[in-house]
């Protein structure tokens, strides 16, 4: 059966509002947001030409807190912000409903990008990173599946430290968003 996201149409908040109400990260989050620059000229026509089409909606699954969404969302906004499509943000712990439908590998994980249609049927998803910086987690979980175990810790801390290793220090992996993005949008 699809999923659909009919019943949170028109109920989350602006881009503008998550950040305005942001209390935790904020200077982060927007450094990577002021930092975003294209560096494809097609990418950014692409997503220009989405101002064509007024049959997608966009909701987008997060929380200040997360590293993901500081390093992630700031890129999203700004694709979207050109594109036109009607974007709204749903806070994890004020959705859960809607967080329980988009698990990531088992776990309650945010960002998650959902493109729906205008009646709210799911066309497809994106997070909660770029699947280059995601590799390491999908890996883990699939050598790692006792939690109980003794070096499970241990293993955790260095698969976070490979994924921000993958994310690096400057904005290369932007691009990487962008271009997972464009390939989901040009696929409906």
């Amino acid at each position: 059966m699809s999923k659909s996201v009919a019943d949170k149409l028109g109920k989350g908040i602006t881009p503008q509002q998550f950040i305005d109400g942001m209390t935790k990260n904020k200077e982060a989050f927007i450094g990577w947001y002021d930092k975003f620059e294209w560096t494809d000229e097609s990418d950014r026509e692409l997503f220009e030409s989405m101002n064509n089409r007024d049959d997608l909606r966009v909701l987008i699954l997060m929380a200040d807190w997360c590293g993901d969404v500081v390093r992630n969302i700031p890129v999203v906004f700004q694709a979207l912000s050109i594109s036109g499509i009607p974007t709204e943000v749903l806070i994890m712990e004020e959705h859960l409903d809607t967080m329980d439908q988009f698990m990531t590998m088992g776990g309650r994980s945010v960002p998650v990008v959902i493109i729906a249609d205008t009646g709210g049927a799911v066309l497809g998803t994106w997070g909660p990173r770029p699947k280059y910086i995601q590799e390491p987690m999908v890996a883990f979980k699939q050598e790692n599946s006792d939690r109980e175990a003794a070096d499970y810790q241990e293993k955790l801390a260095a698969t976070r430290q490979e994924i921000g290793r993958r994310y690096g220090e400057g904005t290369e992996y932007q691009s990487l968003i962008i271009k997972e993005l464009r390939a989901l949008l040009e696929s409906f």
